[in-house]
């Protein structure tokens, strides 16, 4: 099996390549070439490409690439985009042709404030659906916490995505939860995207070229989670002169450097931020002046083109995040600890080489390492100890994409993903009373071979259509048990095991994961689009806690923890209007899920070596309505968006023990049935920028006690059925002020001032109700709070 899909793929490339090869005679040459920000040398996504004679056109690629069969002659071509000044060529085309277009940016029109780097009918006109990019420029907009710009906070102000509390690790997307996300940055992935605990992300702002959420239509090149793929890219280093950027702030500074390294062909960019903030914590309450909370990343991105054929890529990553508490106790492994220190370390790296061959067909072959190992101690003499866990993924993939025709675009390629995974391990400090721990070593492949036609049948209908055959290996050495059959699955249960040697594939899971969507244009700037797709997840973070802590285990599926399995089906209406000045659209999505995760009351993962005693499996569904409502141009821009979202859980397994309120439907944790978000920015001239985002949400689902009971004489909470109340609703106000210069004064030294309050009105919101039971009544109630009052900040930035 591990040869099969090399043996696929190899087999139809000669084919691929065969037909690629233009053939002789043929009247026809191209026109190819790369569009990029003349100011930042980036390239432009979505930028129309318009042959006046013929009324032709094409939009560019995420690279900024476009390619045009044409017949010999002279031709006015035509580059416009939202935001930059259109430009005319007249090129004579009698051989191939490679050319370099640099657009300006139009400052004066007050237009290059996009909430998408897409072209400005592209969501009418694009085939899938469930899919928003965002770039950094809108990131930098958003009012943040403490002034710090956040990539993956940001998205929580699109359709669909939720958070459940200020603080919380990751995001929900549509009804899954935050392990069900896969988050990439340069193809490599992060398996925690959080600094400080959950507070902000862990990318930089100043290396950050877009962001891609799919929530609806992935591509069959991305697999391997249950709910959404993140991308993010890593902008392109500057080729022309040597530029430094940074900037200071309450929470992190930052600096950064790019620019040509000894020639033209070979740039370099290079990036850091770190944060000392403990100076914060000694003027807060006593109960947490001796907290410490600091981290830093530093991110790197090499660029090699020899020439338009070739273009090799590095990029590399790593981040460290320290968190102190003053004092705490570490239950789940029965150590008292005065200080507990948490730490958590990624990192990354991608090699990609991009090879064009011609202009019909392009090779992309990438090597991904990446690294994550979260780690808690407490240096108490009496019991010091080190608990540590750690993730490997390595991963070699190669993309083969062949234009047919302009209207027709095929893709096909080959994954494997090498996993290393160290569930826990104790390691007791020197005259410590703790006894050493660890448990086996988790190995297994991730096959992956995919295929994807991309058809613009006519001018009306199009589709894109896709499959990915997926299968993970379980290898050895390890020792699985056997359990006794006819009784609940516990550790007393387990009646013997099995050995397998070391690169013995001892259990295997996989199939098919169909991919589609569809497009209609049912009128002037209007379309209807229709998708599905089935997603199989093979590794989860396992956690009986509402937000997932950042040193939570991991675990691969294996012959007792079956696969995750989610199909989706979703359909939207677009709309444009008054020139794409406004956008509306609207998406219905219904998603069934096999073997969600769950766990037993009172679950204890720590440590555990037979997790799947603890854990439950069953099914779920998910289903919504996405609204959102854009302007795009003008002084006033932004965005509301309505989303009502349910996810719902089914445990029921054949023992009661196996099962969640008895085998009846409920809510999962991050179920929030109705979520309104509104972002705005007002910008009088091209100096000051204002900004609003309002957020409301329905309270998360929480389990209260029914009643209580005297045992002892200890006062017991009785617990019925999970999930059936809610925490208060939330909502919050934010507000940002930019002060920029005069554009039209060049300036070697560029800075920017950023004035923001977080939580204007300072409402409470809760994070959590808990109890504390007492004998005059059933129990006394309290509202956690994570951000009561309202957080002003002030951040400086420079570019030279």
């Amino acid at each position: 099996m591990r040869f099969f899909y090399f043996t696929f793929v190899c087999s139809w490339l000669p084919i691929f390549i065969a037909v690629a090869q233009p053939k002789t005679g043929k009247p026809n040459h191209s026109l190819t070439g790369y569009i990029r920000d003349a100011g930042t040398k980036q390239p432009i996504q979505g930028v129309n490409v318009f042959i006046m004679e013929n009324r032709r056109g094409v939009t560019t690629s995420r690279d900024g690439f476009f390619v045009i069969s044409l017949p010999v002659g002279t031709y006015n071509i035509k580059f416009s985009h939202l935001g930059f000044r259109s430009q005319t060529h007249t090129i004579t085309l009698n051989k191939t042709v490679l050319t370099e277009i640099l657009l300006e940016d139009d400052s004066k029109d007050l237009d290059e404030i996009t909430v998408t780097s897409e072209a400005p009918d592209r969501n009418v006109k694009k085939v899938e659906l469930g899919v928003t990019q965002m770039t950094i420029k809108t990131i930098k907009r958003i009012p943040a916490f403490m002034g710090e710009a956040d990539v993956v906070r940001s998205l929580l102000l699109l359709p669909g995505v939720t958070t459940v509390g200020e603080g919380a690790p990751g995001i929900n997307v549509r009804g899954g939860s935050t392990d069900q996300n896969l988050v990439l940055m340069d193809d490599a992935p992060i398996f925690n995207s959080s600094h400080l605990m959950g507070f902000f992300s862990v990318f930089n702002p100043d290396i950050v070229r877009d962001v891609t959420l799919n929530r609806g239509g992935i591509a069959p090149s991305m697999g391997g989670r249950a709910a959404s793929v993140l991308d993010i890219r890593v902008k392109e280093p500057e080729v022309e002169k040597l530029s430094v950027t940074g900037g200071i702030g309450l929470v992190a500074s930052r600096l950064g450097i790019e620019g040509p390294l000894f020639t033209k062909k070979l740039s370099f960019l290079l990036a850091g931020r770190a944060s000392f903030n403990d100076f914060l914590f000694k003027i807060m309450p006593r109960s947490i002046r001796d907290t410490k909370a600091n981290f830093y990343d530093l991110t790197t991105k090499v660029k090699f083109q020899p020439n338009e054929q070739h273009t090799i890529t590095f990029t590399g990553y790593t981040s460290h995040d320290e968190f102190k508490l003053a004092s705490d106790s570490l239950s789940t492994v029965e150590v008292n600890a005065s200080s507990t220190i948490f730490e958590y370390r990624t990192v990354n790296g991608t090699l990609k080489w991009n090879y064009f061959i011609n202009n019909r067909l392009n090779l992309t072959t990438t090597a991904v390492y990446s690294q994550y190992r979260p780690e808690t101690s407490a240096p108490d003499p009496g019991n010091a100890f080190q608990l540590s866990s750690e993730i490997l993924h390595r991963q070699l993939k190669a993309d083969l994409s062949y234009t047919l025709t302009d209207n027709h675009q095929l893709q096909g390629g080959i994954s494997i993903i090498d996993y290393y995974l160290q569930p826990n391990q104790l390691i007791p400090g020197f005259q410590s009373n703790v006894l050493p721990k660890s448990l086996p070593i988790e190995r297994a492949y991730e096959l992956a071979v995919y295929a994807q036609d991309e058809w613009k049948v006519n001018d009306a209908f199009s589709v894109l259509g896709g499959i990915r055959y997926s299968e993970l290996l379980n290898r050895g050495p390890a020792s699985v048990p056997v359990y006794q059959e006819g009784v609940p699955r516990e550790p007393e249960t387990a009646t013997s095991s099995t050995s397998y040697r070391k690169g013995h594939i001892y259990h295997q899971a996989g199939g098919i994961e169909p991919r589609l969507a569809l497009r209609w244009t049912v009128g002037e700037g209007q379309s209807i689009k229709a998708g599905y797709n089935r997603l199989r997840q093979y590794i989860q973070q396992i956690t009986n806690t509402t937000a997932a802590l950042p040193v939570s285990r991991w675990k691969l599926s294996d012959s007792f923890v079956k696969p995750q399995i989610a199909d989706q089906w979703s359909v939207g209406y677009f709309k444009n209007t008054a020139g794409n000045a406004f956008e509306a659209s609207a998406e219905v999505y219904y998603k069934t899920l096999k073997n969600v995760v769950d766990y037993k009351d009172g679950a204890e993962l720590v440590l555990n070596p037979t997790p799947e005693t603890e854990l439950l499996q069953g099914t779920g569904k998910a289903y919504g309505l996405e609204t959102q409502l854009r302007k795009n141009k003008g002084h006033w821009i932004g965005w509301v968006s309505y989303t009502y979202s349910r996810s719902l859980y089914t445990i029921n397994g054949p023992y009661p023990a196996e099962r969640v309120n008895n085998g009846r439907q409920y809510p999962a944790n991050f179920d929030k049935p109705h979520t309104l978000n509104a972002m705005t920015t007002f910008r009088p001239n091209n100096r000051v920028n204002v900004s609003f985002n309002f957020t409301y949400s329905t309270g998360r689902p929480v389990t209260q006690p029914y009643a209580r009971a005297r045992v002892n004489g200890i006062i017991v909470p009785i617990y019925i059925n999970r999930n059936q109340q809610r925490i208060p609703d939330y909502h919050r106000l934010d507000f940002a002020i930019e002060f920029n210069q005069d554009p039209a004064k060049k300036r070697r030294w560029e800075r920017s001032w950023v004035f923001s309050i977080y939580n204007v009105y300072a409402r409470k919101n809760a994070y959590s109700v808990f109890f504390k039971m007492n004998s005059a009544s059933l129990s006394d109630g309290y509202k956690l709070a994570v951000f009561g009052s309202a957080f002003p900040s002030l951040t400086y930035n420079f570019k030279f």
